[in-house]
């Protein structure tokens, strides 16, 4: 008997321990990346492997090609080829859901915390500022959009307040004519706030099928899309309710057919992203400095010095270096030559020189 009851309490702790596990995981890994679509010079491989929130951006940049501060040492991204990046990198973060069931390879994500892609947008601006590129950030439920280069020209009649995104729901070239609405009503502000930012996702590809020659230009274009739609239908109906089921298969539909849009309108040569997360979470550390500490630091460096070292400098060590050792044996073996040289053998030399020197 005093075997089967420590076999028992044994099991019991187990079982605790397994339900502490399972809710430390779901704590921290709230969220799912997916990559949709991707061209084969960017590899992504099949893997269970958690993502870092704050790394998000990162991701994106290493896939077009782009340098980061700090090494990414995830193994979901493979090398690729270095020699053909993607024209064009589409992420769309999707709040209100922790996953959604769309095709292609999924990562879980590992402290969801929020992000942007300013420094992408940042690194694209810096590199080719003079071929304007396409760079468009929007969140419609916020009213919140970010166009630089060759966007306002694309996208100048895209709906972006919510006065015109409803406006732009109840037109004969909607979506809703041909979309099924189950239990969905045009009468709800919640529903239309949804409906209007799968519009949007239908005029982002409409637009851009009209200038197909930018898709095809030698920079690089960035789309970050943030949709909250299905967060409010959950909050108004339920993530039980027959409507949040609706809701999210209409928009696992219509991002694998805004995928595919973008997708072939850059000839194969994009990336496509989609972030599900529930809700995001506060950073985990902020960092601080008091009045105290800045007077310190002020006393360990008073001749106010830079920092010694970037993540450049070993790119910029070895260009320098490699060049002075060319340069060096260019001017070696120029100086062997010319030393050696039979001055006979040159025409101009031979001939100001008088006959008695030709004769020897």
């Amino acid at each position: 008997m005093a075997v089967m009851g420590r076999r028992g309490g044994a099991g019991r702790g187990l079982r605790l321990a397994a339900l502490l596990a399972a809710a430390w995981v779901a704590g921290v890994c709230g969220g799912e990346f997916s990559v949709l679509r991707s061209p084969q010079s960017v590899i992504f491989r099949d893997g269970s492997w958690p993502i870092p929130g704050e790394r998000i951006p990162d991701v994106a940049a290493l896939t077009m090609g782009f340098s980061v501060e700090e090494d990414l040492p995830w193994p979901g991204l493979g090398v690729g080829d270095l020699f053909h990046r993607p024209q064009a990198t589409v992420l769309v973060t999707v709040k209100g859901v922790d996953k959604l069931p769309v095709k292609g390879v999924s990562y879980p994500i590992e402290n969801a915390v929020p992000f942007n892609l300013d420094s992408v947008a940042n690194a694209i601006h810096t590199l080719f500022s003079e071929e304007t590129p396409v760079v468009l950030q929007l969140a419609p439920s916020e009213e919140r959009v970010y166009m630089v280069g060759k966007a306002n020209v694309v996208f100048e009649d895209l709906s972006v307040t919510l006065r015109q995104l409803r406006n732009r729901l109840f037109q004969d070239s909607s979506i809703l004519s041909s979309l099924p609405l189950n239990s969905l009503s045009r009468n709800n502000e919640v529903d239309l706030l949804f409906l209007s930012e799968l519009q949007v996702l239908h005029d982002i590809a409409s637009l851009l099928s009209r200038h197909k020659h930018l898709a095809k230009d030698h920079s690089p274009d960035l789309y970050s899309l943030e949709l909250s739609g299905l967060e409010e239908v959950g909050k108004r109906y339920g993530e039980d309710s027959q409507q949040f089921k609706d809701a999210s298969q209409i928009l696992v539909d219509s991002l694998q057919k805004f995928a595919d849009e973008m997708f072939n309108l850059y000839g194969g040569n994009a990336v496509v992203e989609v972030v599900a997360v529930k809700e995001f979470n506060s950073p985990l550390s902020r960092k601080t400095r008091s009045i105290l500490q800045a007077s310190q630091s002020k006393t360990e460096n008073p001749y106010n010095l830079a920092y010694p070292y970037n993540y450049d400098y070993s790119v910029i060590f070895n260009i320098v270096l490699w060049m002075m050792i060319g340069l060096a044996l260019a001017v070696i073996v120029i100086s062997y030559n010319l030393w050696n040289m039979d001055p006979g053998y040159d025409s101009i030399i031979y001939r100001m020189t008088n006959q008695k020197i030709r004769m020897d």
